[in-house]
């Protein structure tokens, strides 16, 4: 199977782990023509079965999973009081006497790993970091079309070397999480850049991903090598987005107000250098975001002031992730934004 064999249009929902992916939004855009795809690392085997049922109670189009690589971390008590100690400003004002601490630090990536397999969804994405030879072997023989995440040619080479069927290309304007896996998470080329750099170097089919908010960045995505452009930040504001209902107000604010709309890289949400809008959370952890503990430790750390954020309507603390391309969202639901880009990429291309 090649890549556009799985879609009218080519055009990717990107998976947005806790809370923007709804069964919904990906069902949406899979019977729009694009493919829709749905982020499982943060949850269990079973509830990874239960979110795959239910997306596919919704449509009968292909759709993808995706699932970070990454190991279950042993932090030692110290390091975690210590991490605890670096957010004191920002829980105390809760009033409480301790951060809570998590249940646990991740799942366990392997569990995961086979509940994807026994679901089978048409495709399956990973980033974070790289899967083995043989872990991909096991996808096809289950007649999944795998994809790799790549910030560098050398990542989109690592991928192809271990059989992957595409690559997606995230450039540094990409809101959410930084797929790197060599070198440093917070380097990078931006999107069209990259894009072409990695279609000379790779033979198999190229998806760009970062700052892709319209139909023009789509055609100029295809233009440089692309096979397909996944777009994340752009499907945020539609109306089978699960985020919060203010966190997608300041999403509509820096649309209306494009000077407001800062984005920047930053660790201290999760541990792993991610996009997102400046908030006050940013602001208080840059000076010692050096020092806080590497993902999924931090991001299971701060899981209980982000959750209390929420209950609060308080997004200075909550991770408001979101791409450079943040001042041209849209709010319309999912299937008319598909529709829109459509258009805009074949006016584009003529």
């Amino acid at each position: 199977m090649e890549l556009m064999d799985f879609c009218r249009y080519p055009i990717i929902q990107a998976p947005m782990a806790g809370g923007p992916n709804t069964p919904e939004l990906v069902a949406a855009v899979s019977n729009a023509g694009g493919i829709g795809s749905l982020a499982v690392p943060l949850l269990s085997p079973q509830a990874i079965a239960e979110q795959t049922e239910k997306v596919r109670a919704l449509t009968r189009r292909p759709f993808m999973l995706n699932l970070f690589v990454q190991q279950k971390p042993a932090p030692a008590a110290r390091q975690v009081s210590e991490a605890a100690e670096l957010l004191r400003p920002l829980w105390e004002p809760f009033g409480w006497s301790e951060l809570p601490k998590p249940a646990k630090w991740c799942e366990d990536f392997q569990p995961q790993f086979d509940a994807l397999l026994e679901a089978r969804p048409a495709l399956a994405s990973f980033t974070f970091g790289i899967l083995t030879r043989e872990q991909v072997d096991s996808l096809h023989r289950a007649g999944i079309f795998v994809v790799g995440t790549a910030t560098s040619v050398a990542e989109g080479q690592a991928w192809q070397a271990v059989g992957a069927d595409a690559v997606c290309a995230q450039g540094i304007e990409a809101g959410g999480h930084r797929g790197t896996f060599i070198g440093a998470q917070n380097q990078g080329l931006g999107t069209m850049v990259l894009v072409p750099a990695m279609a000379s170097a790779v033979t198999i089919p190229v998806i760009a991903a970062g700052g892709i908010m319209d139909g023009r960045g789509i055609a100029a995505a295809l233009a440089l090598g692309a096979e397909a452009a996944q777009m994340g930040t752009a499907f945020l504001t539609t109306d089978e987005s699960g985020i919060h209902a203010s966190y997608k107000e300041r999403l509509l604010e820096a649309r209306d107000a494009p000077a407001r709309a800062v984005t920047r890289l930053t660790r201290a949400f999760s541990g792993r250098y991610a996009r997102g809008l400046v908030n006050r959370f940013m602001d208080t952890m840059e000076a010692v975001e050096s020092q806080i503990p590497d993902y999924p430790v931090q991001n299971a750390l701060t899981g209980a002031i982000r959750a209390q954020a929420g209950r609060l309507n308080e997004t200075e603390l909550m991770s408001l992730w979101a791409g450079q391309g943040v001042s041209m969202v849209r709010a319309m639901p999912a299937a008319r934004l598909i529709e829109q880009l459509v258009a805009e990429w074949r006016s584009a291309s003529h």
